[in-house]
């Protein structure tokens, strides 16, 4: 039996209001229900006696960073799977009220930032399907599919595309899973399904029972084990580990499926591994208290930050980095150079990512609000500005601004990453090169556009280096242009995929609008 929560919207069924706002409805398996999401952190536990719920609730707060656009949770207890999501921040999609109903010994937890379909509750993670067998199916992905439109035309052929509202390359992959899984049993279907699917994925996926975790052959996402006294633990990142109290015994493995349940833990190879992990990892997207591959992001940005000032020295008076993300590679700046560190931005801490927030206005909005000078510290100053990365170029335009404003004399950027040329199809949202300022301008062009007094990258070796990775397993397509897992020719790709594919019927749009495709993106200026 499944049981499905959900806010905002409600679907078929019997409501049963569950909090203000929100409604509940208990789906009939005799009438497959099944909802979405996509993208950003996942979070899996399995662990009889235990609150699972709230384990999960803070291992997503511990993975916010990740995805700030919606979030969900599932969980089953061995007869029933209760999924409940809505859009909005970890805290405001749950309470205390919630999580006390959602009872059971086996949890799915995701939150989301939009890489495939658009910001809707549909869209929210997990999303839960129901096999022909009558046993539910919850999914959260992290990552993105570049073979969408392959699946969704497999779908179609099995006549499991419903008209759920959603348009998420992960709801076609739930669907096919759980379509699957009514004859084989979810772990089977899992080895046979995922070698056919291509892209970046981490998957956490239960049904009533067992716990599954999936990671794709290239391991472009992280995914990590972790150990409690009576269970097990699966997630995006070490740090979402260390808030729940797990201990970290291990990544999950590029091309592995593992299973957790009463008989203990499974592990299974669906491809043979070749990895190609993300390096924007260590640049932006990860914790700085997270450990990727052995290497501690906050280390790796530290160290960046010193082979920086080594390949773009200036004579300066003070080094600043742009909170928070830039911090680290700003003390590592400072240390190699010589000049002196200090803090001269502060924060609003209750202002999101603008980077992960999904339209430009918003993004516009969020650089005025959440940073703001500190005037006696920058006046009649020579500064150093360390930021991780410019991807469009609006932070640091705005910021370089305001610095000058606050009586700056001088104002240096240094960029601890590469400049980004490319866009990425694995779950970043630099979808088209039109957005980046790399792509049309040089370093003096981006310099004069940003109107800094000088304008330094770290070299894309000097950033590999500091990973102390081989380049051969990292992906850093977005600097270089180089995608290892291959692009479809046909460049049905994209961020609204499934909405030009499915139309408002669910049938396949003759016409894909302009811009959806992956050559589109590659060729556009």
């Amino acid at each position: 039996m499944g049981v499905y929560h959900g806010g905002l919207h409600l679907h078929s069924g019997c409501s049963n209001p569950t909090r203000e706002g929100a409604n509940s409805v208990v789906a009939d398996h005799s009438q497959p229900e099944q909802e979405p999401r996509e993208e950003c952190g996942v979070f899996g536990v399995w662990a009889p006696g235990e609150d699972v719920s709230k384990l999960t609730y803070y291992g997503l707060y511990a993975l916010q960073h990740r995805g700030q656009e919606a979030a969900g949770i599932s969980v089953g207890d061995g007869s029933q799977v209760v999924v409940f999501k809505d859009l909005g921040l970890v805290s405001q999609v749950f309470d205390e009220q919630v999580l006390q109903s959602l009872k059971g010994h086996v949890a799915v937890g995701h939150c989301r930032y939009s890489t495939t379909g658009s910001t809707t509750w549909e869209n929210a993670q997990p999303t839960f399907r129901t096999t022909a067998a009558g046993s539910g199916l919850s999914l959260g992905h992290n990552g993105n599919l570049v073979n969408t439109a392959e699946l969704l035309e497999k779908a179609k052929e099995l006549g499991i595309v419903e008209r759920n509202g959603a348009t998420t390359d992960s709801d076609i992959l739930c669907g096919l899973l759980a379509h699957s899984a009514a004859d084989k049993g979810i772990e089977q279907a899992a080895l046979e399904l995922l070698p056919l699917v291509r892209g970046a994925y981490c998957l956490t996926f239960s049904d009533e029972s067992t716990l599954y975790a999936a990671r794709d052959p290239h391991g472009v996402r992280p995914l990590v084990l972790g150990r409690l006294e009576r269970g097990w633990v699966v997630a995006s990142e070490t740090a979402a580990l260390d808030i729940v109290g797990a201990s970290f015994v291990r990544e999950v493995e590029p091309g592995e499926l593992i299973a957790i349940d009463e008989d203990g833990l499974r592990s299974s190879r669906f491809a043979t591994p070749e990895p190609k992990g993300c390096v924007f990892e260590y640049v932006y997207l990860a914790r700085p208290d997270t450990t990727i591959s052995g290497r501690g992001v906050h280390a790796t940005r530290v160290e960046i930050g010193r082979r920086l000032a080594k390949e773009h020295p200036v004579e300066a008076d003070l080094v600043i980095p742009v909170p928070e993300s830039g911090t680290p590679a700003a003390i590592g700046y400072a240390q190699a150079s010589g000049i002196p560190y200090g803090s001269g931005l502060v924060k609003n801490a209750y202002v999101g990512r603008t980077f992960i927030q999904p339209s430009q206005t918003i993004r516009q909005l969020g650089i005025r609000l959440k940073l703001n000078p500190l005037r006696d510290v920058i006046r009649g100053k020579r500064l150093v500005v360390v930021d991780d990365s410019i991807v469009r170029g609006n932070t640091q335009r705005a910021l370089v601004r305001m610095l000058r404003e606050a009586g700056a004399l001088e104002v240096h950027v240094r960029i601890a990453s590469p400049p980004v040329k490319w866009p990425c199809f694995y779950g970043i949202d630099f979808a088209s090169r039109a957005e980046l300022i790399a792509n049309g301008l040089d370093d003096d062009g981006i310099r004069r556009s940003v109107g800094a007094d000088s304008l330094g990258y770290v070299s894309l070796e000097q950033l590999i280096a500091a990973t102390e990775q081989p380049k051969t397993r990292l992906c850093s397509a977005c600097f270089d242009g180089e995608y290892p897992i291959e692009l479809p020719q046909d460049a049905l790709i994209g961020k609204h995929l499934l909405e030009g594919l499915k139309g408002v019927s669910g049938s396949a749009a003759p016409v894909l609008p302009n811009g959806y495709g992956a050559e589109d993106a590659l060729r556009r200026p």
